[in-house]
């Protein structure tokens, strides 16, 4: 079966297919460029593109000029680019909006905690935008929760995605015996999200968490999805920003070594799916590494709880950039993965990976 086309607010996706946005640093222009030519959304993840982008660039940017440039360089060939921007990372938020928005992006997709404020902040800046607003959500009551906020804001959301509990990072879910439950399964999610839409209007619902092939895609957009998000897939491509060691651990890692991390935990509170070997995860686990925050992005009222407490909480700014290829950090890194990352035995190209998936 062929993959059908996917219409969101003004553009067309000639492939259903949102690449994740994987912080931080894995998904930036090369990656979201590559994937947005194949005729997917290609999309940049906003977590610390202050440092990132710099450090890629080879010039000093603020969060707002970094999101602008790294926009610009994943759209220069053409092709639909988005921008994930996390809700926990409360101190650059409305920043990477603003500079979303003047970039041109087509779509900001926010989770990680509820979005809503995203339609108010964007107006704010903008009274006028084709960018498409795309929350992420795990329930139907969580649906409900932003779609009645955004519309104070006389807004809705131009598409939505549902995250299931198979996703990599974080989860939105509270303790982890709720992912293990049935009534939790991204199968079982999808159908009372689709009937709670529709009184909202032709709403696309794209799925994500957990999706590995082409008969995923086909067995969801059969269930009534318009199209997939996939994230850990485009993690193991030659175009991803992670660094070789990242790659080779998920080619190598077995399905035992995908664990689900609650204490020690993220100090965002939240669920964190990674692979266990990761070295930041093991340090944590006998407490080696000195409690500090020198980067302070998931800083809420200048406090993190990693600041004060190296036994319970990893600290996630750190150990994600030390992942990526752009962070030039002595920091040890967190590999954080899907539930099915155990499954890739090789690097694909993007290009590859397209055709593997639309089912060539």
């Amino acid at each position: 079966m062929g993959l059908p086309s996917l219409r969101i607010k003004d553009f067309t996706l000639r492939i259903p297919i949102i690449q994740g946005g994987m912080g931080a640093g894995i998904s930036m222009a090369p990656l979201a460029k590559a994937v947005a030519q194949e005729g997917a959304m290609g999309v940049v993840s906003s977590v610390a593109l202050d440092i990132l982008t710099s450090n890629r660039v080879g010039k000093k940017l603020n969060t707002y000029e970094a999101t602008i440039q790294e926009i610009k360089d994943a759209k220069r060939d053409g092709g639909i680019v988005g921008i994930n921007i996390m809700v926990a990372l409360f101190k650059d938020y409305e920043e990477a909006v603003r500079g979303a928005l003047d970039a041109g992006v087509d779509a900001i997709i926010s989770g990680a905690g509820l979005p809503l404020q995203l339609p108010e902040i964007a107006r704010r800046h903008k009274k006028e935008f084709r960018t498409a607003l795309i929350p992420i959500v795990s329930s139907d009551r969580a649906l409900e929760i932003v779609c009645k906020r955004w519309t104070r804001f006389g807004y809705l959301p131009d598409a939505v995605i549902l995250e299931g509990p198979l996703a990599g990072g974080h989860l939105g879910w509270k303790r982890i015996s709720d992912i293990k439950k049935e009534e939790n399964k991204l199968e079982t999610l999808l159908p009372p999200v689709l009937k709670a839409i529709k009184k909202y209007g032709e709403i696309p619902v794209i799925v994500a968490g957990g999706i590995y092939t082409h008969k995923d895609i086909v067995r969801f957009l059969e269930m009534g999805a318009s199209g997939v998000q996939m994230g850990t897939r485009f993690l193991a491509t030659y175009e991803s920003s992670a660094t070789e060691e990242f790659k080779e651990m998920v080619i190598k890692c077995k399905k035992e070594d995908i664990i689900v991390a609650e204490k020690p935990g993220s100090p965002c509170g939240m669920l964190f799916r990674l692979i266990k070997q990761s070295p930041m995860y093991q340090d944590t686990l006998q407490a080696l590494r000195p409690p500090k925050c020198d980067r302070g992005y998931v800083l809420y009222n200048n406090y993190c709880p990693a600041m004060d407490n190296n036994k319970d909480y990893f600290c996630i700014c750190n150990g994600l950039l030390g992942a990526t290829i752009y962070a030039r950090t002595d920091e040890k890194p967190l590999y954080t993965v899907g539930e099915n990352a155990w499954r890739i035995n090789r690097l694909l190209s993007v290009k590859e990976l397209i055709n593997e998936l639309v089912g060539d």
